[in-house]
């Protein structure tokens, strides 16, 4: 018999807590490798805990909504129990749930665990009850009604009141100026049209926009440097590489992952780690690690039908790009009226460090880069 502990993993070099969302498992469950057994929350993302060994939930020390810290026990998991266990289920998944529920005689002896049983056989739909009740705590929105007024208090999640924080954080402390152009996506739809198919069979990735961004913000960043430095206390720390920080929405908040060393990457490889960030954090995947750090971030309110915003700061970063919806548009070139797809773009900074100068050059050169990205291959 062997009793396993049940710990909470480490949140990250500046998170000391999280909040325990719930338990998957109720004591008594049959537990198998890499089940998930309790949903914790920190400040900057939401974490699953696995099973990382097969017996039965013998005791759960921390119950919903407690606060609890890395390497933290919050619970056990009985190894002994698991090949009894299972019998006992397997007998009872037998029983005809229409008559009394009755137990062969050498299944009584674990008697407090087939009442556990018991409930899910009476109960044929018990895991999709537990499922909806757990996604129901996540969206707790009241529908609009025809008639009657009705209002409802809900608890601000542990990472709804960092994101507020944060946010309101960036606009007391940095002084948040915001440029905007727009950029022609012509040449960057037609590279699209034609490798799209070719690029997704070379490297099981699909060509999507925002590689070509992130070329971009390194291309102008290697000619406008400050753009990718932010302020500490009375200094001003430059970086010789770049870290990017995609913005990401999830069910139950905005997440920005980071994408590391950016410029030493190809567009395949920036596609492949985006899409990786992306399905992480809606799966509820990222690590903390994951979280941390970044130079430079970007944010595309374009998927969601946005023609133009102006972003917030990523502490302590000191300028974040937004992307907007593409449009047909009429456009002037070489006196000439033409339809193009374009695209608004918008670069929030810090006046504090950045001249305004050096944030429009930084637009115009994302602008650049975009509209004719064969002067990166020739290093222009």
């Amino acid at each position: 018999m062997a009793l396993i502990e049940i710990t909470v993993p480490s949140l990250g070099e500046s998170e000391s807590e999280a909040t325990l969302v719930g338990w998957h498992k109720e004591v008594g469950d049959s537990v198998e490798v890499d089940d998930v057994l309790a949903e914790i929350e920190s400040d900057k993302i939401t974490m699953e805990i696995t099973a990382i060994h097969a017996g039965v939930l013998t005791n759960v020390l921390k119950e919903a909504e407690a606060l609890v810290a890395p390497q933290e026990v919050i619970g056990h998991i009985e190894t002994a129990a698991v090949q009894g266990f299972a019998s006992v289920a397997k007998a009872v998944a037998s029983v005809d749930t229409t008559s009394a529920f009755s137990v062969e005689p050498a299944a009584s002896q674990l008697h407090d665990d087939v009442k556990k049983v018991s409930v899910a056989v009476e109960d044929n739909d018990v895991h999709t009850q537990v499922e909806t009740q757990h996604l129901g705590a996540q969206d707790q929105r009241v529908p609009l009604a025809t008639s009657g007024r009705i209002e409802k208090r809900v608890p601000m999640t542990r990472l709804r009141k960092k994101i507020a924080s944060h946010l309101k954080s960036a606009q007391n402390s940095a002084a948040m100026l915001t440029t905007f152009n727009e950029v022609n996506l012509e040449s960057v739809m037609q590279l699209r049209s034609r490798y799209k198919a070719p690029f997704k069979e070379k490297h099981d990735a699909s060509l999507g926009f925002m590689s070509f961004f992130v070329k971009a913000v390194v291309y102008a960043a290697s000619k406008f440097p400050v753009v990718n430095a932010h302020i500490e206390g009375d200094d001003v720390i430059y970086h010789n590489y770049m870290d990017v920080g995609v913005a990401v929405s999830t069910e139950k908040g905005l997440v920005v992952p980071v994408l590391r060393d950016v410029g030493l990457m190809s567009l395949a490889q920036i596609e492949q780690g985006v899409v990786d960030l992306a399905s992480r954090a809606r799966s509820g995947d990222l690590m903390p690690d994951d979280m941390q750090g970044g130079t430079f971030s970007i944010t595309n309110g374009g998927v969601f039908g946005s023609l133009l915003s102006t972003p917030i700061l990523n502490p302590p970063q000191s300028a974040i790009l937004g992307m907007h919806t593409i449009q047909k548009r009429v456009v002037v070139e070489n006196d000439a009226m033409v339809i193009r797809p374009m695209m608004y773009l918008a670069l929030t900074y810090d006046h504090r460090l950045i001249d305004g100068k050096d944030a429009v050059q930084f637009l115009v050169a994302v602008k650049e880069w975009l509209e004719n990205p064969a002067i990166d291959l020739l290093e222009l």
